[in-house]
Formats: C-alpha cells, structure tokens, sequence
C-alpha cells in the first residue's frame, strides 16, 4: 500500500512493507541475536562460577529479554534498520518520517512480544489492517517501509 506522509522539509510517497519483508528480516534478525545470546549466557556464566542457569531462572530471561530490547532500540533508533532489515530493504520509522526514539523502540520490542505470544497475532494483523500496520507500529506510532523500488 502507498500513500503519501510529509516531513518538515518534504512530502514522500512511501510503501509499507509488507508481511513477509518483515518475517524475513526478523529471522535473519533472530540468527544473529542467537550469537548475541551465546555470548551474553558466556558473559552471564562468569558470575555464577560456570554453574548452569537453572530451568526458567527469571534473572536470566530477564537478561535475555534485556538483550533484545537493546539490540533491536539500538538499531531501530540509528537508522531505523536492523541488520535483516537491511538485507530485505525495509525501514522502521516514526509517523511523520522520523527516527525512533528509544521510548518508541521500547514500545515496539515489549508489544511485538506480546503479539508473538497470541500466536504471532500482532505480526500478522498487518494483513487486517487498511495501513499495514502491526500491533508494535500502532502501539508506537511508527511504521515500517519498503525502501525498494518494487516490493514483489
């Protein structure tokens, strides 16, 4: 879907991406944050003299989770791109054009988990919504482009 959004200096006709732009770059996203976790657990261990974490210890899901909400703000807060985004072309910004803030990113990583765990229900409301919007793009008042010249 294209439709027109201004920024102060300039009026733009952008394409929101579509689903499986977004499923892809995500799993591209979740390869690497995988490494990320390795190395955070190796990290992690060094405090507990290399004693394994016990089943849903929630110290280490929390640092886990900690993890990922800083790996996806950073990126969607300089230059609005994750590493798969990149690869697939797409774009995460705020509605008027703009770079996330990291409130914004905050808001995008809680509430895309929350749609990951209805069943990917908020991903997949992109195929619901008039605007291609997800339940973290309403939630933050962002959006997600197609920086391509065609998105087929």
């Amino acid at each position: 879907m294209k439709y027109r959004h201004s920024q102060p200096d300039k009026i733009a006709t952008v394409e929101t991406a579509r689903l499986w732009r977004r499923l892809a770059a995500l799993v591209y996203d979740w390869i690497l944050l995988t490494a990320i976790f390795f190395v955070a657990t190796v990290a992690l261990l060094g405090f507990r003299e290399g004693k394994a974490f016990p089943a849903n210890d929630p110290a280490y899901s929390a640092c886990l989770i900690l993890t990922a909400v800083t790996f996806f703000g950073w990126f969607w807060t300089h230059g609005g791109q994750t590493l798969g985004m990149r690869a697939w072309k797409i774009q995460a910004i705020g509605a008027a054009g703009q770079s996330l803030s990291w409130g914004q990113a905050l808001i995008r990583s809680l509430v895309a988990m929350l749609g990951a765990v209805f069943f990917g229900l908020g991903f997949l409301w992109v195929l619901v919504d008039s605007r291609r919007r997800s339940w973290q793009d309403i939630a933050s008042d962002s959006q997600v482009i197609f920086l391509g010249k065609t998105d087929t």
